[in-house]
Order: C-alpha cells, then sequence, then structure tokens
C-alpha cells in the first residue's frame, strides 16, 4: 500500500484548520532517490538554500585567502542571518577586508528574521540598512569574488554579469542541471535565484557532504563549526547544526524551501512546503530526518530539538491555540546505495 504524502497540519483547538502539502527528496551522492513524498521532480526556486553553492566560488577561486577571510566570514557568506549585533559587525568587517562599503550592497534592509531583534530594532527606532539584510554575507562575498576577479562590482548582482555567470555555473556543477535548464529569477535580495529539481537540489547536497574537495570542504566546516552564524539564536540551522557536531549541514530557504546534508552516511534532503509556508519548513525538516533516522537507524540528535518539530500556535495574547505537526510517511526506494563514507571515500564533483 502506497505512503501517505507528507503534509503539515495547523490545529486550532481539536480541528485541522489547514494543511500544507510538501514534496521532497532524498539522494545519495550517488544520484539514487532514498526516499521521498510528493513530487521528488518539482522544479522550484531553491533560494537561501543554494547559499552554500554561491559562497564555493569566492573560496574555489581564491578570494577568500586573498582578502583573509577566515571562517567566521565564509560561514556568514552561507548565512540567512538574523541581523543579531555580532552579524552585522560581522558584514561590516568583512567589506572592509576586501575594500568595499555598506553602498556597495546591492541588497535592500527588511525586518530581522529574529523575532526578539525585530522587536528591539522597532522599539529603539534603529534605521535598518543593507547590512541588516540576511543576505549581507552572501552580497559581500559575491563582491569579493568581483574585487579577485577583477571584474566590474557595479551591477555584481544581475544576470549576465561575470559573477553571476561564474555562480550559475557552479550550482550546474552540483546539481548536475545544464545551465541552460536552470530557470533564473530575480531573488527577494535582488539577486539571482535559481530554479531545479528537488532531486537535483538533494543531490547538491549529497555531494556537498561527501566531497573533499577544498572549497566545499572549508564551506561545510565554517557553516558547522560556526552555526551561530549560518542563522542565530533559536533557529533551527544553528540548532540542528550545532546539535550534529559536524556531521549535519541545513540551510533554510523562503517560501517553504529547506535543504539538509547528512554527512555520514552521505545523502542529502530537498524539502518544499508547496504552499510556500515558512512555518512548515522546519517540521517538514525535522520530520524527514527522524523517518529516515528511524529506517536506518543513524542515530541523529533530533531528540533537543523537540520544540521545532511540533511549535505551538499562538495567539496575540501569547496563549496557545493549536500546534504545526506532521502527518503522512515518506516512501522509500530499494535503489538508494546508503552506506558510510570514510575520507577515502571522498569525491570530486565532476
Amino acid at each position: 500500500m502506497p505512503a501517505t504524502p507528507l503534509r503539515i497540519e495547523a490545529t486550532r483547538g481539536d480541528l485541522i484548520e489547514s494543511v500544507h502539502p510538501v514534496s521532497a527528496a532524498v539522494v545519495d551522492r550517488f544520484g539514487d532517490l532514498v526516499a521521498h513524498t510528493g513530487n521528488a521532480e518539482l522544479v522550484t526556486f531553491w533560494r537561501s538554500a543554494a547559499k552554500p553553492f554561491q559562497a564555493m566560488p569566492m573560496v574555489a577561486d581564491g578570494a577568500a585567502d586573498r582578502f583573509g577571510l577566515g571562517p567566521e566570514e565564509v560561514a556568514l557568506t552561507c548565512a540567512s542571518h538574523s541581523s543579531e549585533p555580532h552579524h552585522v559587525a560581522l558584514a561590516f568587517r568583512l567589506l572592509e577586508k576586501i575594500g568595499c562599503s555598506e553602498a556597495d550592497l546591492a541588497c535592500g534592509p527588511h525586518p530581522p528574521l529574529s523575532p526578539a531583534v525585530a522587536e528591539q530594532v522597532m522599539r529603539e527606532g534603529t534605521k535598518l540598512t543593507a547590512a541588516w539584510s540576511n543576505c549581507s554575507g552572501k552580497h559581500a562575498g559575491m563582491l569579493a569574488l568581483a574585487r579577485h576577479r577583477g571584474w566590474p562590482t557595479a551591477g555584481y548582482e544581475r544576470a549576465g554579469h561575470p559573477v553571476q555567470q561564474r555562480l550559475l555555473a557552479e550550482i550546474s556543477r552540483w546539481t548536475g542541471v545544464p545551465e541552460a535548464a536552470i530557470v533564473c529569477a530575480v531573488d527577494g535580495c535582488a539577486t539571482v535565484c535559481y530554479a531545479v529539481p528537488l532531486r537535483a537540489m538533494a543531490l547538491a547536497y549529497a555531494r556537498f557532504g561527501a566531497t573533499r574537495e577544498d572549497a566545499p570542504t572549508r564551506a561545510w566546516a565554517a557553516m558547522t563549526t560556526h552555526p551561530q552564524l549560518v542563522a542565530g539564536h533559536g533557529r533551527l540551522c544553528t540548532e540542528l547544526m550545532a546539535a550534529a557536531v559536524g556531521g549535519i549541514v541545513a540551510k533554510v530557504g523562503a517560501e517553504g524551501i529547506y535543504s539538509a546534508a547528512v554527512r555520514e552516511p552521505g545523502v542529502g534532503v530537498a524539502i518544499k512546503v508547496e504552499d510556500g509556508d515558512g512555518r512548515s519548513a522546519q517540521v517538514a525538516l525535522l520530520e524527514v530526518l527522524r523517518q529516515l533516522d528511524r529506517q536506518y537507524a543513524w542515530g541523529l540528535p533530533l531528540d533537543g530539538l523537540a520544540r521545532f518539530a511540533a511549535p505551538p500556535i499562538l495567539n496575540t495574547r501569547g496563549q496557545k491555540t493549536g500546534i504545526l505537526r506532521s502527518a503522512g510517511r515518506l516512501r522509500f526506494s530499494a535503489q538508494g546505495r546508503i552506506q558510510s563514507m570514510t575520507p577515502s571515500g571522498g569525491e570530486s564533483v565532476s
């Protein structure tokens, strides 16, 4: 009997008030589909979950070394940060190291992703500028690449600029999707975003965890050593990576996107809450990881993350009126060649 597709239910009292369908793909580093729900071939925008791959050219091409960008700066280029004080300060430090200023950033400001920081800046009347954008690190990384390669910094965020052509080639290399088949559009932060199948996103993350190439290895180490820079206090990306101590990379994207890589045994996960409900994405990711862990007995450190798995729904008085909860199951495939990874098993991405 086929598994009931995964979905996230929002309750109010004893009733299910709304249902958020989920499509997801779990892929091993060989490209085999390990498990899925909904449409694993769904073509959708990767949004901010693509950031680690957008940051890799900065490291691979030598910009990080040239400008003395350490693991903290690299982590910030992969981040959707919460605009906490250390995030904003690090963005300014990164810009200073590459000889740019905040005026060079093409991203615009927005309310901080951290509710606590958003409340504080509203209370204090703080003027938000481009460095406060959750994408300021990504944009600074693009500027670093432009400066290193001698390309114009003006227009670095636009399709057709050499920076964006280099990034598109990198996205193609990791996902296995030809450049001409990648659908490009303008992201919320004003630069290019990419639409590829969920299965291709999952493959990229599986390869990210499996490879021993220098640039992705440094990006992985930066993100997992400094998870507080990738998201922020109380957010799932940070909490999951901190709990996994180097074994998992997780990255949220807008409109219900989440991607993750489990280094041992070497699989990638890509999730899309189909109606774009961002609240449901973290619930969906944890449920997919929980079902994988139960199926394969990986021993993933999920017990301390229960507050993300079934978060309460609160009213304006802070009273609990319901919860977000998962329902349904993954379909597992016999084709996936899940196995333990060893350093000697690392591969380059062709």
